[in-house]
């Protein structure tokens, strides 16, 4: 009697955390446009990845600044994809090395830094290994450590539309590259 009792308050119990994440939660596609504001990247494309744990941003011209107790990684992004005039600088906390081995199987010693991700209007802090991305297509892979609080619809693309501040942004970027040309 007492397993009976037990595995109705966990089925009970499961069931009011699934409906209180699901209300929480939102819907979003394979792939979507997010925000790194501590980067200056205000509208950057990434591709949902459920196999990866940790998520990984495009960086190039890492180089490693000592500043007391603290060291900060310096880095560039090509924000855009198919676009290597537009680059931002970023600088951030360096918080780990770590090896990650990619999808093709090659290992790779890649720093990780901590910053603020918004998605579909939800904002959080995540961790990013840095790795230069510019044969692939998504500047951005997002990983399942950064996925709490999302459902993900593989049929779908940008079910989170693009905010005014990200349209703002892609569109200064357009104007810069046009008074360049």
């Amino acid at each position: 009697m007492q397993e009976f009792l037990t595995g109705k308050i966990i089925l009970w119990y499961n069931e009011r955390m699934d409906s209180e994440v699901k209300k929480e939660s939102k819907i979003i596609g394979w792939r979507e446009w997010a925000t790194l504001p501590d980067l200056g990247l205000m509208a950057v494309k990434g591709k949902i990845d459920t196999g990866a744990k940790t998520s990984s941003l495009h960086a190039y011209d890492i180089e490693l600044e000592e500043k007391g107790a603290k060291t900060y990684v310096h880095f560039k992004v090509h924000p855009l994809q198919h676009d290597f005039s537009v680059v931002i600088k970023c600088r951030a906390l360096l918080v780990d090395k770590r090896h990650v081995t990619d999808s093709g199987g090659h290992k790779e010693e890649r720093y990780v830094i901590r910053t603020t991700m918004i998605l579909a209007g939800i904002k959080k802090r995540i961790e990013l290994t840095l790795t230069n991305r510019e044969t692939m297509k998504y500047r951005m892979l997002i990983g399942r450590a950064a996925l709490k609080h999302f459902y993900i619809d593989p049929s779908q693309s940008y079910l989170a539309k693009k905010t005014i501040k990200q349209r703002r942004f892609l569109k200064d970027l357009k104007l810069k590259m046009a008074g360049e040309a």
